[in-house]
Parts: structure tokens; sequence; C-alpha cells
């Protein structure tokens, strides 16, 4: 059985994205290509309805290229248990407040048993002074929270 891994709105933002004046963020773009055309087929993948959301704003046309590259992957569910594990990590100051969308995507691949959530969101899910506080919060529902990690992280030996 492959692991699964969640993938949060921003890897398949980069995927679409037009390369990035910005050397960081086009390194992150190149090393989040190199895992999707390398790695992704290790992996059982989940997107959500919530990255489904997100993926169809902005400017029509990224949009309609971040639809394509997820419409074949599975659609995790989006339970009462994982809204009320985001509401937990809101409530235990895991996430601030206005992080309610993050807190989302924690609690769906939560509650959805992945193994590993993909980020290049460093503010409020990839940050590892949350990273304890979320993995308590999972904890103390009974979950065991995955690994959140960049596709950059996750490329294997």
């Amino acid at each position: 059985m492959k692991p699964k891994v969640y993938l949060e709105t921003t890897v398949i933002s980069y995927l679409a994205a037009r390369p990035s004046r910005d050397l960081i963020v086009r390194s992150h773009q190149a090393a989040n290509l190199a895992w999707w055309n390398t790695r992704r087929n290790a992996f059982e993948l989940l997107v959500s309805e919530a990255v489904l959301d997100e993926i169809h704003r902005g400017d029509p046309r990224l949009a309609a290229r971040r639809e394509a590259l997820v419409r074949s992957i599975k659609v995790a569910d989006t339970t009462a248990l994982a809204a009320q594990l985001a509401r937990d990590l809101i409530a235990a100051r895991a996430l601030p407040t206005i992080a309610t969308a993050d807190a989302l995507h924690i609690g769906i691949a939560t509650a959805n048993g992945a193994d590993f959530l993909l980020s290049w969101n460093f503010r409020h899910i990839v940050n590892a002074q949350m990273r304890h506080r979320i993995e308590r919060v999972c904890s103390d529902a009974g979950f065991e929270a995955p690994t959140i990690c960049t596709p950059e992280e996750l490329m294997g030996e």
C-alpha cells in the first residue's frame, strides 16, 4: 500500500504558476516540479474540497491549469471530525485565528490518515514553531498527525 500524501494548495499552485522572478520561490518551484515528475507516483495523492475551492480563484487560465493537475487525484472527505480538528487547532492556538483554512487542510489530512502533508506555506503549515503544537492537538484528539513537509523534503533517497 502506498503512503498517502495530502497536497495543500500551494503545491498545485507552484506547478501551474509562471516561473517566479524571486530566486527562492523559483527554486521551490523547481523542487516542486522535480517531486511531481519523479516521486508522485510512489504515493496515493489526496486533495480536498478546500483545495479545489482555492485553486479555482484568481486568473482563469491558471485556475484551469491547476484544475487539470488535480483532475485524477482522489478528493478526501471533509468529515465532521476533520472540521472539529481544525477548530481544535485554532482553539489550542496551534495556528492563529486567521489561519482557519490552513487548520482545515491539516484537519482533513489528519482525519483521512495522510502520512504526509505537502505544502509551501511556511507561515502556518510548514512551520517548525507550530509543528509540535499541531502534533499535540492531533494526538489529544486521537489522531497521528501527518508529517508536514515540502516536496523537496519528500524526494526520497
